[in-house]
């Protein structure tokens, strides 16, 4: 049996799998560790063997998990099994709350236990705020990525640590941009790609009529690429359809206008300095859900950042129900009227089209602008700036340090630093 210490990863989407890989890489830089768990092709590359597909986690909307109860537990009863067996010294789970944290409560439960560890902090400063002190109950530590967070959990007695977001330090390539190109992103789970394709489908053939020689870059996993590429046969003209992180990022230097779905890739976006539109939409009691317990005006992180840019209390951005997203806008900093017109009307940096504003006629309009109005792009890519700069890590993340806490009665197998 290996001398070495075993780290086990849960990861159940593309975004988390990025997280994972980078948080991978890190430590292994600092130590010689052995990994074990569940994640994707980025994991994979950093020596990681998935005890089951990443992909069988990802759902969107309650009725998504609902429709796929079964199964999930079937997964849930396998991955803490597996921990149990193995006994590794740390479990890092990393977003997918809904499958991580119960993973996470059943292994608290145990005597003796793993140090439990999750990544990515619940948007409890965006809805369900009470979430900060129940996953105090359960958890030893945990990873925030944003700057604004740790106080949340810290006040319920969590240990949680701002340590940067990856994205701060990653660097695209200057490439002359195809005025022409369109980067479309629908999304990196199944149900988000079949809800935001026919609606990206038809915003695209409007933005033909006003640019004849439009193209169009789709970037997407390997699991959804043969779906996509059937679906994309019906657009109104020609689709490349790419995989893979290369790629990916190929076409982010290139696009000249980005349409995405809300999640991890607006900072992608933002770090790559390709100006883009948000437009996102789930299904109608997922959304009605969603529209009583949301609580920020804006779902795109590079808004919710800029809003803290001038030191604006938190409480500020917990909006009551029915103000708008413009009069919060002038609310949290007078200084912002100051700005570019767009920003003293009242709206976001980069455009967003939510649910029943996730209209074509909608859409393609600010998407056109991007295309032709240089004051636009200009006003957007400063904004994307300004808020890449807000994620840059205050210090470099050391293992084991990082592992330690008061709360954890738990052996570490860590030498020191």
């Amino acid at each position: 049996m290996s001398s070495k210490p075993l780290v086990f990863l849960i990861v159940g989407e593309a975004s988390g799998d990025k997280l994972g890989a980078d948080l991978m890489a890190s430590i292994k830089k600092q130590q010689d560790i052995r990994f074990m768990g569940i994640g994707g092709e980025g994991m994979k590359t950093q020596g990681l063997k998935s005890l089951f597909p990443m992909e069988e986690l990802s759902h969107m909307g309650l009725w998504g998990i609902l429709r796929d109860l079964p199964n999930l537990y079937q997964r849930l009863r396998l991955t803490v099994k597996t921990i149990q067996e193995i006994k590794p010294s740390v479990v890092v789970s990393i977003d997918s709350p809904e499958f991580s944290f119960r993973v996470m409560k059943r292994l608290h439960r145990l005597s003796p236990r793993p140090h439990l560890v999750h990544y990515v902090a619940p948007t409890v400063w965006a809805w369900r705020p009470g979430r900060a002190r129940k996953i105090a109950r359960f958890l030893d530590q945990l990873f925030c990525l944003y700057p604004f967070e740790p106080q949340l959990f810290e006040k319920h007695g969590l240990k949680a640590t701002f340590i940067g977001h990856p994205i701060a330090k990653t660097i695209y390539k200057k490439r002359k941009r195809d005025p022409n190109l369109l980067c479309v992103l629908p999304g990196s789970r199944r149900s988000e790609i079949q809800m935001l394709l026919p609606i990206f489908r038809e915003t695209v053939a409007l933005l033909k009529k006003e640019i004849p020689e439009l193209k169009v870059v789709l970037p997407t996993l390997p699991a959804f690429q043969e779906s996509i590429q059937n679906e994309v046969k019906s657009w109104p003209l020609e689709v490349k359809v790419v995989v893979g992180e290369k790629k990916r990022d190929e076409a982010f230097e290139q696009a000249y206008v980005a349409l995405a779905a809300s999640g991890t890739v607006a900072l992608q976006l933002a770090a790559a300095r390709l100006p883009f539109v948000i437009a996102y939409k789930i299904g109608v009691f997922s959304g009605k859900i969603a529209r009583l317990l949301i609580r920020t005006p804006w779902v795109c992180m590079v808004n919710i950042l800029l809003a803290y840019e001038k030191g604006s209390p938190l409480s500020n951005l917990l909006t009551p129900r029915g103000l708008t997203a413009g009069s919060i806008a002038l609310r949290m900093d007078p200084a912002i009227k100051s700005r570019d017109v767009k920003e003293t009307q009242g709206a976001p940096w980069i455009p967003e089209f939510i649910q029943e504003n996730c209209q074509v006629d909608k859409i393609a309009p600010s998407l056109l602008q991007l295309f032709k109005d240089e004051k636009a792009r200009d006003c957007e890519i400063k904004a994307m700036g300004e808020a890449i700069q807000l994620l840059n890590p205050p210090f470099e993340l050391r293992f084991p340090e990082a592992f330690k806490t008061k709360r954890s009665c738990v052996r570490m197998h860590y030498r020191a630093h």
